[in-house]
């Protein structure tokens, strides 16, 4: 298998198990992912919607979708007085603290049939290839 083959068929993997976490939350993929991106901090709309790769509209919408459930809220930017922030709410943080939780076993039961030198190497390898690229923290280091 190719690489290109092996990273886009990985990638429908990963994307699976996070919408069947997220599925298991009552929760959209895009939530999923909304609420995993606030869990380091605040973003103004214009950052998340680079980090999430979303046009205002729809990133507006999704925002809209989460705060109606209570997941998350919109506070002033203390730079900017036009602005907001989008962060989470008590319930959105507590939330998101177990679908994290729950998405990083799914994802790290994928690679099971490894021994546990090569998943380090795959760990070490993939590091490489995102921070190369320069991915924004989409999803944070499990503690």
């Amino acid at each position: 298998m190719s690489i290109a083959t092996a990273l886009v068929r990985a990638s429908f993997l990963v994307n699976a198990a996070y919408a069947e976490s997220s599925r298991a939350f009552g929760l959209t993929p895009q939530q999923g992912q909304l609420l995993c991106v606030l869990m380091a901090q605040p973003y103004g709309m214009g950052e998340l919607g680079s980090v999430l790769g979303l046009a205002k509209s729809s990133l507006t919408g999704l925002v809209d979708r989460t705060a109606q459930h209570g997941l998350v809220r919109r506070e002033p930017d203390p730079l900017d007085g036009r602005a907001v922030r989008i962060a989470l709410t008590e319930k959105g943080g507590e939330l998101v603290e177990e679908f994290y939780a729950a998405t990083c076993r799914r994802v790290e039961a994928l690679p099971a049939s490894l021994s546990a030198p090569e998943q380090e190497a795959l760990a070490e390898m993939l590091a490489r290839v995102v921070l190369d690229n320069k991915v924004p923290v989409v999803f944070m280091e499990q503690d």
